[in-house]
């Protein structure tokens, strides 16, 4: 079992997520258009296509690696949600910079600093319904576990788990607020965006 992870395994793990978003887009369209401008779809391959071409360039140093798709995603991607991805990246990016290699254990710790980023960048917060939520769900889910194949199960777990029990609440953050009583009932298409994205990191292993 190996402890830690490379740029190598993030290179192996971005191929799954942007073949996901890939798959997902039309998907991923349709939600978005119930309660925003349904372009997320879109919004996310082209990002997550900048971020394909970058692949084989990704440096050895992890944190230089995260960077270098933080910035190829938000240069292409051109939505909110992307800058907020991006944001998350760059918080990741910032912790194991000049590191080869990340132990696995830290997962949970870099999804937390992901979620103040985005939160601060966004203005949203806990219990608004969006991402943030998920991430959170992940972060928790995720605390002390060391073995790649159970981070991935529990994290996607987690973000299930995170979609049913927001799904009867009203949405409080972005364009989706504005038609709050019209989102009960609904999944936030950020959520399911990143639900994708456990769910190819779940099929890794």
């Amino acid at each position: 079992m190996t402890t830690t992870f490379t740029t190598d395994t993030l290179r192996g793990a971005l191929g799954r997520i942007i073949a996901k978003l890939n798959a997902s887009a039309d998907e991923l369209n349709l939600l978005d258009a119930q309660l925003g401008d349904g372009d997320l779809g879109v919004s996310l391959v082209r990002g997550a296509r900048a971020v394909e071409a970058e692949l084989p360039n990704l440096p050895d140093d992890v944190g230089m690696a995260l960077l270098k798709c933080a910035q190829a995603f938000t240069k292409l991607s051109g939505s909110t949600y992307g800058t907020l991805l991006a944001t998350g990246l760059m918080s990741a990016a910032k912790a194991t910079k000049g590191r080869t290699e990340i132990a696995w254990s830290e997962v949970s710790s870099l999804l937390d600093n992901a979620t103040q980023a985005m939160a601060q960048r966004s203005g949203g917060e806990l219990g608004d319904k969006t991402v943030l939520d998920a991430l959170d769900a992940a972060r928790a889910a995720t605390e002390g576990l060391t073995e790649p194949s159970a981070l991935a199960a529990v994290a996607d777990r987690a973000v299930a788990e995170c979609l049913d029990r927001f799904r009867s609440q009203p949405a409080r953050q972005g364009r989706a607020r504005i038609f709050a009583d019209k989102s009960v009932g609904k999944d936030d298409p950020g959520m399911v965006a990143l639900k994708r994205m456990t769910e190819a990191l779940n099929q890794i292993h």
